[in-house]
């Protein structure tokens, strides 16, 4: 786990899901406009994602998690903060309920965890170890939060 911060962004895996968004707005036909939803099929076809939540490992929770620290930085800032080549080129980034609960899933499964078939889950294995484990999983509690508030405006329009 290459890692300087308790955030998945401060990571190297979450440094991968940065580079992949990057090369996903320079392929876009309708630059500047992101659907999460979109986002997340075109990862699940890279390999930042299981086919199953069943297929757990450390770098598909960790892809979760970052893509979901994107998104709400996104919804806080209306840009990617420290991500030059990227801000400005974004002119909305949303989301559907479909891929949100996606999200939440990934999220409480680390969360609740969720083990994987023939051990503990690596990921609460690693930052449990670690001296950051109570803002790792505060950060963790705060993506939930957000996921659900964002989840939750889904139900008032219907």
């Amino acid at each position: 786990m290459g890692a300087w911060g308790y955030r998945a962004l401060e990571s190297d895996e979450g440094l991968d899901v940065v580079d992949y968004v990057k090369d996903y707005l320079q392929n876009q036909s309708d630059a500047g406009h992101i659907q999460l939803s979109e986002v997340v099929a075109a990862m699940k076809n890279s390999g930042f994602f299981g086919e199953t939540y069943e297929e757990i490992d450390f770098f598909y929770d960790t892809c979760a998690m970052a893509l979901t620290e994107l998104y709400i930085m996104y919804l806080d800032h209306g840009e990617f903060t420290n991500m030059e080549s990227v801000s400005g080129k974004v002119s909305s980034f949303t989301a559907d309920e479909g891929v949100l609960t996606f999200l939440l899933r990934y999220l409480t499964d680390i969360r609740d965890e969720v083990p994987e078939a023939d051990d503990t889950r690596e990921i609460i294995e690693l930052w449990r170890d670690s001296e950051s484990w109570s803002e790792w999983k505060a950060n963790l509690e705060f993506l939930i939060a957000r996921v659900e508030k964002e989840l939750s405006q889904f139900s008032r329009t219907t």
